[in-house]
């Protein structure tokens, strides 16, 4: 491949790639709405149906405890119905969730609407990144990778602001709009989606190349790039590079993803292995930094810290949505750009500055008799500043790296972990927080996060090397390397031919 090629794929912007990234990651809109205007129901549903505090806990995380078992589900149903059905499927998984919480006459019903939304949710936050990574070029791979997370940062602000205009109707009717609204978008989707393409490379596993083809050359920057791309992902998927056939009489054996749990987890190669430690280790430490505590609890942190009215708490909480969305805005511009590796240990540094610092105000606040206005100030800076560094890193980038570091035949099985993972993660936070700070205090569970902040950032040196600009199919090249991560985020540049 000629030398201009690399610089090309850096000036060109697919438009219809991006296009495709961006329908498919509007089931995340669904999700960070669900997430975000369940912080502010959450106080009127506790009013109108007379529930405790365990029973608000168990509300807030039990769509994490389905996500899990959804996201398992997820990876092998993309195996075998392909990318984009799947992404159907749990539009229409959603739309059930939302029309049973709209409903909601009692906690039981409202319960059940949350867990149907759950399985929604763990096969939105699997296929979204993984849809967005394999009809992406490596060159903008980090911007459309990470959409699925923009989108949930929108849905989340978005569920604020829901909070506060239907916070003005009266208290049975205000809660169940909030809720109930997610329907629309979900039916949406669920149409708007079958005019995409489906995934190249779940195409060329199933031995459509034919097709495979047509669609690189659609999403690809140039037909040199598309052909190589093509060429890469046959390689990838245990075919011969010069076969040309449209269609294969013969596919691989793990098409539809048969022995792919031994490949991953009984007996993986030295580089897999490691794969899979760095995309457990990022979805653990994402949600064991704090920040479901932040975005489910903000309205009782603010309180804590000394805001009372019902409105300036879902004011306060409105702002943490914007601060979120615009930093991750901001993240997705600067991934293929600055990399990925130093925007993350940037941001986990700035997350520990931030959660020693809310812990010590929300401490200050506790120990105090009268009002600090000065704590105050600094536990709502605290906790924006917090938004700010996991915006522009950990929260992206958790998404980004695990959806593109695993080996073709393991990607859909190998993110199902990952999720898998991060759920877990999720409801554990979301289910234990109210308990975690009665038990020590806010400000020593705040505490608690930056001490946990500080290991992820010694993970995420010691394990993460660089992925910028290395095509999907390099990936298990770049960790199978012996070298410290430290020392590839420096030596490895992108190949001019790439994918």
């Amino acid at each position: 491949m000629e030398e201009g090629f690399g610089e090309n794929t850096v000036e060109k912007f697919n438009k219809y790639a991006c296009a495709c990234a961006i329908v498919a990651s509007m089931i995340s809109i669904i999700f960070g709405y669900d997430t975000g205007v369940m912080s502010g129901a959450m106080i009127f549903i506790k009013e109108d149906l007379k529930i405790n505090d365990v029973e608000v806990e168990v509300l807030a995380g039990i769509l994490n405890i389905c996500a899990l078992f959804g996201s398992l589900a997820a990876g092998r149903t993309s195996d075998y119905i392909g990318r984009r059905y799947t992404i159907v499927l749990a539009s229409v998984i959603f739309l059930l969730g939302a029309v049973l919480m709209g409903y909601g006459p009692n906690y039981p019903v409202l319960l059940t609407g949350r867990c149907i939304a759950g399985i929604g949710v763990g096969f939105a936050l699997m296929i979204a990144p993984v849809y967005s990574a394999e009809i992406s070029s490596p060159a903008s791979r980090g911007f459309l990778t990470s959409l699925p997370e923009l989108c949930i940062s929108l849905g989340i602000l978005t569920g604020y602001v829901s909070n506060y205009l239907f916070g003005k109707l009266s208290l049975e009717l205000g809660w169940r709009l909030m809720l109930g609204v997610a329907a629309l978008p979900s039916i949406a989707l669920a149409l708007g989606i079958l005019r995409m393409p489906e995934s190249p490379s779940w195409l060329v596993m199933q031995g459509r190349l034919g097709e495979a083809k047509e669609i690189l050359l659609q999403v690809s920057n140039s037909a040199e790039e598309a052909e190589v791309r093509f060429r890469d992902i046959k390689v990838a998927a245990g075919i011969d590079e010069n076969c040309n056939d449209v269609v294969l009489a013969k596919v691989p054996n793990n098409s539809r993803g048969k022995g792919v749990w031994r490949e991953l987890i009984l007996k993986p190669t030295p580089a897999v292995r490691w794969i899979l430690i760095v995309a457990i280790g990022i979805h653990f430490f994402e949600h064991a930094t704090g920040i479901e505590a932040v975005v489910l609890y903000s309205p009782r942190i603010f309180k804590k810290a000394g805001v009372t009215s019902k409105d300036k708490l879902l004011l306060a909480t409105v702002g943490v949505g914007l601060t979120k969305t615009t930093f991750i805005l901001t993240a997705t511009f600067l991934l293929d750009r600055v990399g990925r590796r130093r925007l993350l240990l940037t941001s986990t540094g700035g997350m520990v500055v931030a959660l020693s610092g809310l812990g010590f105000c929300l401490t200050m606040v506790e120990h105090s008799k009268g009002t600090l206005l000065w704590a105050l100030g600094l536990s709502i800076v605290s906790v924006y500043v917090f938004v700010a560094f996991f915006s522009i890193g950990l929260g992206p980038i958790t998404w980004v790296y695990s959806s593109e570091i695993f080996p073709l035949r393991l990607r859909a099985q190998g993110m199902s972990i990952g999720v898998a993972v991060n759920r877990v993660m999720n409801a554990t936070i979301s289910m234990t927080f109210i308990s975690i700070y009665e038990a020590i205090t806010i400000g020593g569970a705040f505490f608690m996060f930056s001490g946990i902040a500080v290991l992820a950032w010694l993970f995420f040196y010691f394990f993460l090397p660089e992925t910028k600009g290395r095509s999907l199919e390099e990936m298990e090249m770049v960790f199978s390397r012996s070298r410290s991560p430290q020392n590839v985020d420096v030596e490895i540049q992108p190949k001019n031919n790439v994918q």
